[in-house]
């Protein structure tokens, strides 16, 4: 558990270097920096309050919120959350709510200023992310409770990234390049493809070690993981050459990063089939889901919403389907379950993004009115790395 939790740490520079070259040369280094600086802003809030607020004690078993164990009072490093010291479990957990923050960044890169972002990240992290995380992960979580499968975070981390990303561009508006009809310009394929190595690499701790134990259920994850991005990648390649009749790499990285995050709620509860299809499936609807910001005319900058949110409906959904009903005992409809299973699949859906959406675009609001958190026409134009050279 120790080593799967620096591994999902080392997913957030994965991340910093998957986002910093996919945009322009001149917002690399501010790119950059928007991810690694929620790893100190994260991890102060998470153990000051926001594992209380996830994993504590509920309050008024409602299912709605924890209120305990702040500052880690009343938990002793030696304690056990199941099988492992709740210290390292907090510890595992918070680098979950670290890479979820830093996913939203793609969404608005090259158009927020660098210090509403860091006030913007403390407020979702404590009003979106927290309460979240209660109603899936923790025990006492009433779409837990009820059920609502969700293994490694395909609705706490994904679809809540993809939708608070849709909701944060649509309060900062278009940025110049959108306005003006741009197409993307990545200024290095070669940080990408590093990127996603990185993030690859530290999915297998992300979703393996969410069993927190070694064995099989890890094993299934890990096996998942690997089969569901590289079915992605291979069915993006195969649309892109039946559509436009040429391959690209940063197609390839896009199709790898779709299966990643559809598995991962899926990933302990499939067999290898279920994992290939959910890869493939979440890849193909993702490549038009990307697409949806030129349709529409909202910014999605880095598609966070086109990928980790439309991923994150795909995996969260085609639970109802495919999980075998090893886990838990809930079948999905292809290995005779009910459609109660998919129905609560996709409850859980609606809620967490209706929420994520409406509490996001309230904190974007308010934190740009009073910090203006987009950058002006003048700003955009000379690049975040200029404008702001003290971030």
């Amino acid at each position: 558990m120790l080593a799967s939790t620096a591994m999902v740490l080392l997913m957030v520079p994965g991340l910093a270097l998957f986002y910093g070259g996919m945009v322009r040369s001149k917002n690399l280094l501010t790119m950059l920096y928007m991810s690694f600086i929620c790893i100190s802003l994260v991890t102060i809030v998470w153990f000051a309050y926001g594992y209380g607020l996830a994993f504590g004690k509920d309050v008024g078993g409602t299912g709605i919120i924890g209120g305990s164990h702040f500052l880690l009072t009343g938990i002793s490093p030696g304690q056990a959350y199941e099988r492992i010291p709740t210290y390292v479990y907090a510890a595992f957990q918070a680098t979950f709510a670290i890479i979820t923050v830093a996913l939203i960044s793609g969404s608005i890169a090259g158009r927020a200023r660098f210090g509403a972002w860091i006030i913007f990240v403390v407020v979702w992290i404590s009003l979106v992310y927290a309460p979240i995380a209660h109603w899936v992960f923790a025990p006492s979580g009433w779409l837990y409770r009820w059920g609502v499968m969700d293994f490694a975070g395909g609705l706490v981390v994904e679809l809540n990234s993809g939708i608070a990303g849709l909701a944060l561009a649509l309060v900062l508006g278009r940025g110049i390049g959108f306005r003006r009809h741009e197409g993307p310009r990545p200024g290095n394929i070669a940080f990408v493809m590093l990127g996603l190595g990185l993030l690859w690499f530290g999915w297998f701790g992300f979703n393996a070690g969410s069993a927190l134990t070694d064995g099989a259920l890890a094993a299934r994850a890990f096996v998942s993981t690997l089969i569901a991005g590289s079915s992605g990648m291979l069915a993006w390649r195969l649309l892109e050459w039946i559509r436009l009749r040429h391959l690209t790499r940063l197609g390839s990285a896009s199709g790898a990063l779709a299966g990643l995050v559809a598995i991962t709620p899926s990933c302990a509860f499939v067999d290898v089939a279920g994992a290939f299809f959910i890869g493939a499936i979440a890849a193909m609807v993702c490549a038009y889901a990307v697409e949806m910001k030129l349709v529409l005319g909202y910014d999605d900058t880095l598609d966070v919403a086109g990928i980790h949110g439309a991923g994150g409906i795909v995996g969260v959904l085609l639970l109802g389907f495919f999980a075998t009903g090893e886990l838990r005992g809930t079948a999905g409809l292809f290995y005779g379950g009910s459609a109660s299973v998919l129905g609560k699949q996709g409850v859980a859906i609606v809620v967490v993004g209706v929420y994520a959406f409406v509490a996001t675009h309230v904190i974007g609001t308010v934190v740009d009115k009073l910090f203006r958190m987009h950058m002006t026409q003048e700003e955009q134009l000379r690049g975040s790395d200029e404008a702001f050279p003290e971030a």
